[in-house]
């Protein structure tokens, strides 16, 4: 006997443990081993993280695709792990031993601190994993992998080597995001524009003097926000000055200590004479050609630009186009964000020896970049070259986890050649090999690979993947896969250099110390991405020929968000290309956010974050995931609340009492049961809708059209079956008569509940393997849990003629019903209904079905008429005309004056909806969710008024 309810929270621990026995999700089930593969890898969370509403949609879908398959036969491998995420995880560490008062990362030093976090990693890392299971991820959990696991690190020096031999990899002095409190590069992904604002105000031809005091306290507060006018004098060949000013406007005053040359439109009238013209740098001395470069926008500031190639990325560019002119990087920041001028051999060069720089030393060197903000400011103001300070709205980088100012830095580093790598991964894609779904992805995805930039690969960090690249005294770079390989190699390139005799060499390869101390490794680490750039491929074995790669390279799809099609997608499209000569994976879903009931992104700050753990507990796994799946249309934001999870754990419910009545009223499984041979209309219909249903669900789940899936399954569990084949089912159910149409039709429903239970099962894992497991106690044995299938598939094609006679049917009591609702009419009044000339088939079906139209539509009597009766209202069910007087049951002229005035009520609440929409200073001002709510609401209005018009115009035939 079924619980009288479902208890999701024990049922999930004890599938879990079902299939865990049972080895459900393994691939290479020898009974598959001539399926189709199928295979999904897994965008590795990282090892800190927590699950999130991103990781339960992202993870839901897969899931569906994977139990979808599996139950099809194929032998399908959903390939998990998590990434070790570099910063991630040492902050995590380093900030544990700031608590425990214990020494830093550098203090400890680099081996004793890797041990610490591998330590906490055993302890407390992939907790992720956990929460993945408790969604109902159905990955093969036997073969997790890791990012810095031995077989993936072998992976990563070996494509770093060979990158390195073909010339795609190589280290260059270029501009980095620079992270100063972590003291690392970071990648753009890493960086968050935040939009700053100051407040002060001040102009030279005011007359007063800067009120530096005032200053310091709004920069206090935000260093950011303001634009500063800089006078540059103009000189003659001489040097001198000539009187003449270029004014130039910059948010970062500090930065004009590198400053190398002003750049100026060639077409811009005011300055065209003063191009090739030199201005000197105030307080440096150093002397700057004016270039002509289109960069230099006439429309924006002054039209005339500083130039300082080592602190911003288009003045690097600038830079290099005019090398020839004397535009070159001074970098006057050190890994803090501190200036460095002492001992700077590049900030002095080229400047006048009899230039006093003593007060600029004392004032900047060695300061933190926002304290020389202020010092610049006031120096240049004494000076007299400071023209106004205003505030202005721009957008400042900052380091997603730092939290700190990123600083343009030029410095050495590796770097990928992406352009080279990008060339085969776009014509994947423009070929069809590769397909986004949906496919308006593809431009984002061509515009950055047809843009692409040198991809920087280091990282100065210790935790990750320490590049495989070491150096001599003598200036040799060695890079190999191996530490013995690059000692091999430095002690050969020494003996060829002269550096070192044979005697020295063979002296040497003995001593292990004194290899470490003469080849040096580079102590960087790479970005987390170059690791997950190789996933589809080297979780399946690669360096390796294993038969998983043979077998399941390459993947079938990635489902993922759009936010990192250039950090990923696009990566693993690259490296799968030029190491497999292959595609990494056919098709790439790209789902939608989550956003909160309002529209609104999630964030803690917003205090709108919906943790998918605390719905689990409270409404279990299946509903959440079956909310994620029903809500997840293509290229449409999901809006999120409580209310809607919990409207589908009634869904559970639903099913879970319709199973229980099934099993009261002697519903089992029948063995020998063929659903071909079923003579019962009632039955042979269902079956038919089933079959409707499951092809449904079916093509939509293989079109990634998650939501249309979702749907079509509820409607056919709820509004077919549950409301209208056990309501019909009901008298033959509860008769007391022992007949074959009984027993046909107690098989029937037993049948069709274990083809809902594996259409669901994508969606309701849990429930649905409970039910599956329930049921199967009675009536022939399983062959095994729901979630190796089968899939529906068998079942008669919809039956034409029974199914316009049960079609028929429900659609009259639907419509009565409806009727009923609109009008206000009691549901339970009784009224006569008229079947005005019915055809041959219409009579025939009220006849047959006459006791369940009274009981479901609560009519009174079924009459049949030649013409409707005056005061009748007029119902059309497919062709057949019917009648239901109202004489008695409403006040006709009451009722036309209660749907006006509804009427008049929603057009003017549309009216003041499209008012606000077609207002542009509102859509200028408001959010996108604020926009999508309005949209959203207009829908909704619309929808409702063209409900009552047509209520209205019934009323008039009457």
């Amino acid at each position: 006997m079924m619980d009288k309810s479902f208890d999701a929270k024990a049922v999930e621990i004890r599938i879990s443990a079902l299939w865990e026995e049972t080895g459900a999700f393994r691939a290479g089930r020898p009974d598959r081993a001539a399926a189709k593969p199928f295979c999904v890898v897994i965008p590795p969370p990282n090892v800190t993280g927590n699950l999130h509403m991103g990781h339960a949609l992202n993870n839901t879908l897969q899931d569906i695709l994977c139990r979808y398959q599996r139950m099809n036969g194929s032998d399908v491998l959903w390939q998990p792990g998590t990434d070790h995420a570099g910063i991630a995880t040492q902050m995590v560490v380093e900030r544990m031993l700031r608590e425990a008062q214990e020494p830093d990362r550098r203090t400890m030093g680099r081996e004793p601190f890797l041990r610490r976090v591998w330590a906490w990693k055993a302890e407390s890392g992939g907790a992720i994993v956990q929460q993945l299971k408790r969604l109902g991820a159905s990955c093969d959990w036997s073969r997790e992998r890791f990012t810095l696991d031995e077989g993936l690190s072998r992976a990563v020096s070996k494509v770093f080597v060979q990158l390195y031999r073909e010339g795609l990899v190589y280290k260059d002095k270029r501009l980095v995001n620079w992270d100063p409190k972590f003291q690392t590069a970071i990648s753009d992904l890493e960086v968050l524009q935040i939009e700053s604002r100051g407040s002060f105000r001040w102009s030279r031809d005011d007359g007063a003097p800067l009120d530096s005091a005032s200053l310091a306290k709004v920069l206090a507060r935000n260093p950011n926000g303001h634009l500063y006018y800089f006078d540059y004098p103009v000189v003659d060949s001489d040097g001198e000055e000539t009187g003449e000013r270029v004014t130039v406007a910059t948010t970062r005053p500090e930065t004009m200590l590198g400053d190398t040359a002003v750049a100026v439109h060639p077409e811009d009238e005011r300055y065209k004479r003063l191009i090739d013209r030199q201005v000197r740098l105030p307080l440096v001395g150093r002397l700057m050609t004016i270039v002509a470069d289109d960069y230099s926008d006439p429309e924006k500031g002054t039209g005339a630009v500083k130039i300082t190639p080592a602190h911003d990325f288009n003045d690097f560019e600038v830079g290099k186009r005019h090398e020839a002119e004397g535009v070159r990087p001074i970098n006057i920041l050190d890994a803090a964000a501190k200036v460095i001028l002492k001992d700077n051999l590049a900030f002095f060069e080229g400047v006048e020896s009899d230039h006093d720089h003593a007060r600029l030393i004392a004032a900047v060197d060695g300061q933190d970049r926002f304290v020389a903000r202020l010092r610049i400011v006031e120096m240049m103001a004494l000076a007299g070259l400071l023209a106004k300070v205003e505030p202005h709205t721009h957008m400042v980088p900052h380091g997603d986890r730092s939290n700190a100012v990123i600083e343009p830095w030029l410095t050495d580093q590796w770097y990928v050649d992406a352009k080279t790598l990008a060339q085969p991964a776009l014509a994947a894609v423009r070929e069809g090999r590769t397909q986004f779904v949906p496919k308006s992805w593809e431009k984002t995805y061509f515009d950055w690979l047809e843009n692409i930039q040198p991809w920087c690969v280091s990282r100065q960090l210790w935790w990750g993947h320490q590049i495989p690249a070491w150096y001599s005294p003598w200036g040799g770079v060695f890079v190999e896969e191996t530490e013995d390989a690059a000692y091999a190699a430095g002690l050969a390139d020494g003996v060829e250099r002269g550096a070192l005799s044979n005697d020295e060499a063979r002296a040497i390869t003995a001593d292990r110390a004194k290899l470490a101390e003469m080849f040096v490794r580079d102590e960087d680490v790479l970005d987390t991405w170059f690791s997950s750039a190789l996933w589809p491929f080297s979780t399946l074995g690669w360096p390796d020929e294993t038969p998983e790669l043979k077998r399941f390279y390459p993947t079938d799809v990635l489902v993922t968000g759009f936010d990192i099609i250039f950090f990923w997608v696009a990566r693993m499209m690259m490296m799968g290309l030029h190491f497999q000569s292959e595609i990494p994976f056919r098709d790439v879903y790209i789902h939608a956010l989550v956003r909160d009931e309002k529209g609104a992104k999630m964030s803690k700050s917003k205090g709108n974050v919906i943790d998918p753990i605390e719905l689990i507990d409270h409404y279990g796994a299946d509903a959440l995931r079956f909310t994620l799946a029903a809500m997840a249309a293509q290229g449409r934001d999901i809006k999120l609340s409580h209310s809607r999870v919990e409207g589908y754990r009634n869904f559970a419910t639903k099913l879970w009492n319709a199973s229980r009545f099934a099993e009261m009223n002697g519903c089992v499984r029948a063995a020998g049961f063929d659903p071909a041979s079923a003579h019962e209309p009632l039955n042979r219909w269902i079956l038919g809708e089933a079959a409707k249903a499951s092809a449904e669900t079916a093509g939509a789940i293989e079109s990634y059209r998650f939501n249309d899936a979702a749907n079509a399954v509820y409607r056919f569990v709820w509004s077919v079956f549950c409301d209208w084949c056990l309501e019909l089912a009901k008298p033959v159910l509860q008769g007391g008569d022992v007949s074959a149409a009984r027993a046909e039709t107690q098989a029937t429903i037993a049948h069709v509940l274990d083809a809902i239970y594996a259409m669901l099962h994508p969606f309701m894992p849990f429930l649905t393997e409970e039910l599956w497991t329930i049921k199967g106690e009675s009536g022939p044995s399983r062959a095994g849990p729901l979630a190796l299938g089968p899939w529906p598939k068998e079942g008669l094609e919809v039956d034409e003629t029974v199914e316009s006679e049960i079609g028929w049917v429900v659609d009259l009591i639907g419509e009565i019903r409806s009727v009923k609702s609109e009008m206000a009419i009691p549901p339970s009044t009784l009224a006569p209904l008229i079947l005005v000339a019915p055809s041959e088939r219409a009579a025939r079906s009220a006849e047959a079905w006459s006791e369940s139209i009274k009981r479901l539509a609560r009519v009174e009597t079924i009459e049949t008429a030649q013409a409707a009766p005056p005061g009748a209202l007029q119902l059309l069910v497919r062709g057949e005309v019917v009648a239901l007087p109202l004489t008695g049951l409403v006040d006709l002229a009451a009722e036309g004056a209660r749907l006006d005035k509804e009427i008049d009520k929603v057009r003017a609440e549309i009216a003041k909806v499209e008012a606000k929409l077609g207002n542009d200073d509102f859509l200028a001002r408001a959010p996108d969710d604020v926009i999508a709510e309005h949209e959203e609401r207009r829908e909704t209005f619309q929808e409702r008024l063209v409900k009552l018009i047509h209520a209205r115009d019934r009323l008039e035939r009457v």
